[in-house]
């Protein structure tokens, strides 16, 4: 299963084709310019899977169909081992792990997080992001520096935040060594 920018782009080109909508009304539909659409389209955008996301739910497919070109095959239970998720590489430096990958119909999307530590991020705003559900972020590892709604909190491991997707957040490795946490999507 290969998901490179350009295979990614391609397959949500074309889904945004076969349901016959403009690059303006996916756009729209994104909250975000036509241009933008159009350059991860063409591959030359390193997306954020918070945006292929978006772009999952604005089609009506399965992430994963975006992110793989297969649909999830398995209804009943599936089983991922340790190591094996889905290997994501949608934000710089970050590494995610789609642990549900192979189960159809989810209405989660949970995520294995490696995120870096990076001391030049430390004290510039931390990128904002927003989608449609709600989230669960759970820490194992290091501490997590979020900023929502205007605030900036620090996870340690054992800690947990959910919150309204709609509300601008975004989060970074707040300590040496990074930190890995759980992060759950649901729709």
């Amino acid at each position: 299963m290969k998901n490179s920018m350009a295979e990614v782009g391609q397959r949500i080109a074309a889904m945004r084709e076969i349901r016959g909508l403009t690059v303006t009304d996916m756009a729209k539909a994104l909250d975000t310019e036509p241009e933008t659409l159009e350059a991860a389209e063409r591959g030359e955008l390193d997306c954020s899977v918070t945006f292929v996301y978006k772009c999952a739910e604005a089609l009506g497919v399965d992430l994963v169909e975006l992110l793989t070109g297969d649909n999830p095959k398995l209804k009943r239970y599936s089983v991922v081992r340790a190591g094996e998720g889905l290997p994501v590489k949608r934000r710089e430096g970050f590494e995610y792990q789609h642990l549900a990958y192979l189960f159809k119909n989810k209405k989660i999307e949970p995520f294995l997080v490696t995120a870096p530590y990076k001391a030049d991020e430390q004290d510039k705003p931390i990128t904002l992001s927003v989608h449609d559900g709600q989230e669960f972020d759970y820490v194992f590892e290091g501490t997590l520096k979020m900023a929502i709604d205007g605030k900036i909190k620090e996870l340690h491991p054992g800690d947990a935040i959910i919150y309204d997707s709609q509300t601008p957040h975004g989060m970074i490795a707040a300590c040496e060594g990074g930190c890995r946490f759980l992060a759950i999507l649901l729709k």
